[in-house]
């Protein structure tokens, strides 16, 4: 019996497709008096990109659910959410008073394409547009206890204990960091709480117990610190064409980066250590999932 080919690329293709179909569903139409603010908020969240946050829930998901499907319109509006919350951390991450950037995934950013004051309005439009989603999440019939631990993930994650608390340190520190504590700190919060929230709702959606999700948040930091530090990389290495998005912001932002303080090479250990360890606790959950593993390893040696 011939075994099946596994194209990862045909696969990736396919599930992002899915994510951005699912995404149309329920993002609002433009139309009413406030049209224009909720094409700045669809431009935002549409731009290119990865979905790699909602693609780690579903593949979580996948990875534990086994044959049970009752939660699984509930895992999409989760996965739409945690998309929205990311985009509208970029669009704010972007503003002059932050880092300045007018490149976004190939594309200009929301205060270029829009103004400043409608990309404000925008990201404030995409943040409370996540939680009126998640609302939703009560009204599909799925568990009631998950859909509460689910939402309380996601709150926390995206609040001063995860992604604005890293992003305030971050700005508040620039330049200034000069020890891996602190800065794995900031990278926890900033890039990890995402990429943790998404794979421990994938896992609480998927029913498992309070022990196997905590093993999952602890892979989600290993792969969090991994891309972040491989972003550090690329940031120095790539180039604008490449990246979608302008190098040496950095430097140009005096950001302390796992390259400035031990170099490329380090940093690239760095990226092996936290990934390899990451790859060995996916093993070590009840299941298998290919893509999952071959996504983790795509992420952290990706060129953009």
């Amino acid at each position: 019996m011939q075994e099946d080919i596994f194209d990862f690329d045909s696969e990736l293709k396919a599930k992002t497709k899915y994510i951005e179909n699912v995404m149309k569903l329920y993002l609002p139409k433009e139309e009413g008096f406030q049209e224009n603010i909720i094409k700045a908020m669809n431009y935002s969240v549409f731009a290119p990109g990865k979905r790699i946050r909602p693609m780690l829930m579903k593949e979580t998901y996948e990875l534990l659910a086994y044959d049970n499907t009752y939660n699984y319109q509930a895992l999409e509006i989760f996965m739409v959410a945690i998309e929205l919350l990311h985009a509208y951390s970029l669009v704010h991450d972007d503003l002059p008073a932050l880092d300045n950037d007018e490149l976004r995934r190939g594309i200009p950013t929301t205060h270029v394409k829009y103004g400043e004051a409608a990309a404000i309005l925008a990201g404030d439009g995409i943040l409370n547009y996540a939680y009126e989603l998640v609302a939703k999440a009560f009204e599909v019939g799925a568990d009631t206890q998950c859909i509460i631990k689910s939402f309380k993930i996601l709150s926390e994650k995206a609040g001063i204990y995860g992604m604005l608390g890293g992003q305030a340190v971050d700005v508040e520190t620039a330049g200034m960091v000069n020890d891996v504590k602190k800065l794995n700190f900031i990278y926890e919060l900033k890039t990890g709480a995402f990429i943790e929230a998404s794979m421990m709702i994938g896992a609480i959606l998927a029913g498992v117990n309070d022990e196997t999700v905590e093993k999952v948040k602890n892979i989600a930091s290993d792969i969090g610190l991994a891309f972040q530090i491989q972003d550090d990389i690329l940031d120095v290495t790539s180039t604008t064409d490449v990246l979608g998005k302008p190098v040496n912001s950095d430097e140009k932002n005096e950001k302390s980066t796992y390259v400035t303080l031990h170099g490329i090479d380090i940093s690239k250990e760095y990226v092996g250590f936290y990934s390899e360890r990451a790859l060995q606790g996916i093993k070590e959950l009840d299941g298998y999932n290919k893509f999952l593993n071959e996504l983790v390893i795509r992420l952290v040696k990706r060129e953009k």
